[in-house]
């Protein structure tokens, strides 16, 4: 493989280096599998949900964390970022694209547009920085301190998109410590992942550093039934590294300095199954086989991409305040070429499957150049007095290129620009010893532009703009020293889109107004039996005007973008963490979403195939109704377990049982209903044993992901067959890491 990305590399100064638990009737799983626990019960975990460190337990959110060496344990048999789904509750994540593009989803809210440019209502934040673009969303994991997810609109602080909410990763930061940390797995389809990282102080006091890499492979595993080539696709090589530097001259001012890049390569955009489903059936046919496709376009599905990002965290402390400026430009570009009709030949060539092909169909999509900048300047007030305040300004900007070659069409290029500012503030006043009270606003101004490069036929620019106010509200009483009340109410947006994918299919762009959501919630944070139990749980109800939607499919492939009138979305989540015995500790998680469109004349496209069986009521046109449908890709519920199990082993370690499950509810896969394009029940579990010791310095194990080799089917396409793709197979292996 070429690794064309050690330019980037350098240019940027960056190294890299080698179900549900019951309790009372509804529990949670926090997605914090393996916290250590002190003498005195559970640690403290720390968050950053309104940008200050606070105890999770006082903060009036809804959120769920997962510490890093959880996070490794899930990764281990080569999964992505996907794998975060449904293991923390209400959060789903899918992908069409392969290991790039992730389309995010919490509370039922999200967007199942593939297109390279779309917005998403779930915003991915990685060590401070809104990762906008869905490619710049898959940066591997590795070397991560904590996730968070925050769940209901976060539009005051964190601005535009975030009306379903957050999803935020933080790096392990640099310290005058050193230390060393690696990390080896190897296991089935020879897939390996390799992780380091190394830091410490450079100058006492004054300088940090730590740097960090990652290498993840699978050899192809996949055989193509048409080629009669073994093992064609399937394989790919992910390289990533990040440097960072923390400068403190003085006690009061630091500059932290983060440098990443990464590489993807390989035959690894999605697998593509054509006919997979009889009419009538959500079930797998014949037509499936784990480690067979039926390909004669689409280069067996190759896939490459390079990610490149330079970020300056700086931070000014006074008695009074604290000044905080972050400056970040990210880069992407790359493509993808699948072969999307899921087979070979067409029903009106001499051979053609398996099942009905109408007619061949590969697509390619490309980002040819990107270039994302944020500024943030923010000032906060410091001290333990009764009030908090903070109040700043952002700054966005985004330009990028696309292409999209379908069929045997010369390539459609695009470019589009977003820029975007806000001013936002926020502040907490404590009424009583007992009652705090915080209330944000933001105001932002958002504008998309989108013109063309190459085209078949001019198309006239489209420009749109969209201004809006975001607020919230909330209130926290603490009941006692160990139970927290709270109610908040939220209103958020996602700004206007554009999506001009159409265009490469002879149609002309499409764009979608502001959504606007409110939405209220309250619930509770406990932690009892001596600190040994966490329990948070919370009800949620929202409202989104103006809805943001994604007509895909339908007879001409089409992908455009229209509003809803309404929808709405209501239910409950939890989190459960129990340290069941010195040698014990169990998380759980459950969550309820029910999604439903409000608007008597929204008529979309059903399958182009004509082989689906909609279930909508149908206009004079043979468009689907679907109001009262639920959103696409929106799980009825979603639940998860840990438990971790420890018995000493000698004065210095312990062996260890670790498993992990998670289940997700039914759920549609697009915005009409459909006896085929849904699922039923996916489950996913994981076990790992392993010796360990006390002080962390050494950790040995095997692990089996999938235990159960699920064929979790996890998206379709509709509009040549009835085509699906599903999860991984089963995958195990051994796992080594040492920490000095």
């Amino acid at each position: 493989m070429t690794i064309s990305s050690k330019n980037t590399l350098m240019r940027y100064g960056c190294a890299a280096s080698v179900a549900a638990l019951a309790l009372s009737g509804a529990l949670a799983m926090p997605a914090v599998a393996q916290e250590v626990i002190n003498d005195n019960g559970l640690d403290v975990i720390i968050v950053t949900a309104q940008k200050r460190a606070e105890n999770i337990q006082d903060v009036p959110i809804s959120i769920s964390t997962m510490k890093g060496d959880a996070l490794d344990d899930i990764l281990a048999g080569g999964d992505d970022i996907l794998a975060l789904s449904a293991r923390i509750p209400s959060l789903n994540i899918e992908s069409s694209n392969g290991r790039v593009a992730p389309r995010f989803y919490i509370r039922g809210l999200g967007n199942t547009d593939f297109d390279l440019a779309a917005s998403q209502p779930v915003s991915v934040i990685m060590d401070d920085v809104v990762m906008e673009n869905v490619a710049l969303k898959s940066f591997p994991l590795f070397d991560i301190e904590q996730v968070e997810v925050l769940r209901g609109p976060q539009g005051t602080l964190f601005g535009r998109n975030t009306t379903a909410g957050i999803v935020k990763f933080d790096s392990v930061r640099p310290s005058d410590e050193f230390e060393i940390d690696a990390s080896a797995s190897w296991g089935r389809y020879n897939t390996q992942r390799f992780t380091g990282a190394m830091g410490g102080g450079l100058i006492e006091n004054k300088l940090a550093m730590r740097v960090s890499g990652l290498y993840a492979h699978r050899s192809n595993w996949v055989d193509n039934g048409f080629t009669g080539v073994n093992n064609a696709i399937g394989g790919y090589d992910d390289i990533a590294g990040r440097l960072q530097l923390l400068f403190t001259p003085t006690e009061n001012f630091s500059a932290l300095i983060i440098a990443q890049a990464r590489e993807i390569e390989g035959n690894t955009a999605t697998l593509f199954r054509a006919n997979i489903f009889d009419t009538g059936s959500n079930s797998l046919n014949g037509n499936f086989v784990r480690d067979t496709v039926f390909f004669d376009e689409g280069n067996n599905n190759f896939q490459t991409y390079d990610n490149a990002g330079l970020t300056l965290k700086m931070e000014y402390e006074t008695e009074a305040v604290t000044f905080t400026s972050i400056t970040s430009l990210q880069t992407t570009d790359g493509s993808s070429i699948g072969d999307i009709d899921g087979g070979f030949g067409a029903v009106f060539l001499p051979v053609s499957g398996p099942g009905f092909i109408p007619f061949p169909s590969v697509t390619e999509g490309s980002i040819k150049e990107h270039n994302q900048f944020t500024q943030e300047f923010r000032i906060a007030s410091n001290g333990s007095g009764p009030a908090k305040w903070q109040m700043g300004a952002y700054y966005f900007n985004m330009d990028l290129a696309l292409g999209t070659n379908p069929f045997f069409v010369p390539e459609t290029v695009l470019k589009q620009s977003n820029n975007s500012w806000a001013i936002f503030g926020q502040g907490s006043v404590d009424v009583t010893e007992a009652f705090t009270v915080t209330a944000g606003v933001r105001y932002t101004e958002d504008n998309k532009r989108l013109g063309s490069i190459a085209t078949l036929f001019p198309i006239p620019d489209v420009e749109i703009d969209g201004s809006k106010i975001s607020w919230d509200v909330s209130g926290n009483i603490a009941a006692s020293d160990n139970l927290n009340v709270y109610a908040k109410a939220a209103r958020g947006f996602r700004a206007p889109s554009i999506q001009g994918r159409d265009v490469a299919f002879f149609g002309l762009p499409s764009t979608a107004k502001s959504e606007v959501i409110d939405s209220i919630e309250t619930g509770f944070k406990s932690e009892l039996v001596d600190n040994t139990l966490r329990l948070n749980a919370d009800i949620y109800s929202y409202r989104i005007k103006n809805m943001q939607l994604t007509a895909i499919g339908g007879a001409g492939n089409f992908n455009q973008l229209i509003n809803a009138k309404k929808g709405i979305g209501y239910g409950f989540e939890s989190d459960l963490e129990w340290a069941a015995a010195e040698n014990v500790l169990i998380t759980a998680g459950f969550a309820y979403n029910k999604t439903k469109f409000k608007d008597p004349n929204l008529a979309v496209p059903t399958c182009g195939s004509g082989l689906c069986t909609p279930l909508d009521p149908l206009d004079a046109n043979g468009n689907a109704l679907v109001n009262g449908n639920p959103f696409p890709q929106a799980p009825k519920f979603t639940g998860n377990f840990t438990l971790r199990y420890a018995k000493p082993a000698g004065p210095e370690g312990e062996v260890y049982m670790f498993t992990d499950w998670s289940i997700q509810g039914k759920t549609n896969f697009f915005l009409y209903q459909s006896e085929e394009f849904k699922t039923s029940g996916n489950f996913e579990g994981g076990l790992r044993f392993g010796y360990a010791k006390h002080d962390g310095s050494l950790d040995a194990s095997v692990y089996v992901r999938n235990i159960t080799n699920e064929t979790n089917v996890i998206g379709g396409i509709d509009f040549n067959n009835l085509t699906g793709f599903t999860k991984d197979p089963r995958v195990f292996g051994i796992t080594l890491t040492v920490h000095r």
